[in-house]
């Protein structure tokens, strides 16, 4: 243990504090700066791997809330509240894992998509066209990027993988279809 964590330097309410902090500080940034600039993409980062972790984490609790919710109506009990997402998230940030935050209006979203999804009421595209939208919002407006970062990669290879292998034999292939 060390002498930091004697005195709650390492306390998961001081670390949230200071993601906070740091978030509010960047998005703050009126410079153009090289450092801003970097300062602005290391938070981006941060960022969407919140926002993935949030879409994952909305998509597996509801589905916790829904065998609950089911079983309480089984039993004739009350439902469950629906569950909520968190404005932090612990992220990888090198070797270590650290706190990332994001204002509500954000992690609210991310998490319903992910929920949407789950419940399938929403397809993996559309999840990641939305997901897109969120993030593009979030790098052009809070971080003042230049380029968004692109949100859901897992699900989006996920899809790739999919489609490739459905594949095409020749009838299916428009492009394989001869011209008249």
């Amino acid at each position: 243990m060390g002498v930091f964590s004697l005195f709650g330097a390492d306390r998961p309410e001081d670390l949230m504090k200071q993601a906070k902090a740091a978030y509010e500080k960047v998005v703050s940034l009126e410079s153009d700066s090289r450092d801003a600039r970097s300062m602005r993409l290391r938070l981006g980062l941060l960022c969407r791997a919140h926002l993935d972790k949030t879409f994952i984490e909305g998509a597996e609790r509801m589905a916790d809330w829904q065998e609950l919710a089911a079983l309480a109506i089984a039993n004739g009990t009350e439902r469950p509240e629906l569950p909520q997402p968190s404005m932090y998230q612990k992220v990888k940030s090198g070797e270590n894992e650290v706190y990332a935050y994001l204002p509500e209006e954000y992690t609210d979203v991310a998490f319903s998509l992910g929920g949407r999804y789950q419940r399938t009421e929403i397809s993996a595209q559309q999840a990641i066209d939305a997901m897109q939208g969120l993030a593009d919002q979030l790098c052009y407006y809070d971080l003042s990027l230049e380029e968004p970062f692109t949100a859901l990669q897992f699900l989006r290879d996920e899809l790739a993988e999919e489609e490739g292998e459905q594949g095409f034999d020749d009838g299916d292939d428009p492009a394989a279809r001869p011209s008249s």
